[in-house]
């Protein structure tokens, strides 16, 4: 069951909250740069329509719904500007694990957003939604996401070679994981 009664999350610089329409240039941006488009499914530029579709589908969805990924809009908790967006995925044949992944706009890179914003995404699902598992993956080549996977304590758990076609070319995957038990409940 979704958790229809999410607002948003906040740390002490961020708040993780739905899209707003305000949202969509920044997403855009961000979205079309090719360096950050490198190891995400979507191609750059990210078209504005590809993000009003996008952003509307997320409407009518909850965090916490089994077999659906949400995304959570990162903003400076200051201003309300987007910075980024962190997602989470609960698995429909088991909804007891989830997957977690993230992308930050450029000029927030380097400033320690990623790791607040993933660190209160997992205590969210970890902690508030009384998950067993988390997971992540990704590419061995983007050592900034293994570093902040690495930071919020989750396990590095394998190394699979060749074993994602992306974007022409067979990339390696890097597996995070982190159970309940593991993780810190005042966190």
């Amino acid at each position: 069951m979704g958790d229809a009664a999410f607002t948003a999350l906040t740390t002490q610089r961020l708040v993780l909250r739905r899209f707003r329409p305000e949202d969509l240039d920044a997403f855009v941006a961000y979205r079309s740069d090719p360096e950050t488009a490198r190891y995400q499914s979507w191609e750059a530029p990210y078209r504005p329509s590809q993000a009003r579709q996008f952003l509307q589908e997320l409407e009518a969805i909850h965090p916490d719904t089994p077999g659906e990924w949400f995304q959570f809009a990162v903003a400076l908790r200051h201003t309300d500007r987007l910075i980024g967006d962190c997602g989470a995925h609960v698995q429909a044949e088991d909804p007891r694990q989830a997957e977690i992944g993230f992308t930050l706009a450029p000029q927030h890179q380097g400033y320690g957003y990623a790791t607040e914003a993933v660190r209160r995404l997992l205590h969210y699902l970890l902690i508030e939604r009384g998950k067993h598992r988390v997971r992540a993956t990704c590419d061995d080549r983007n050592t900034s996401s293994a570093a902040v996977l690495e930071r919020v304590g989750m396990r590095r758990e394998g190394h699979l070679l060749e074993s994602t076609w992306s974007k022409g070319e067979w990339t390696n995957d890097l597996l995070y994981g982190v159970l309940r038990r593991e993780w810190p409940s005042g966190s």
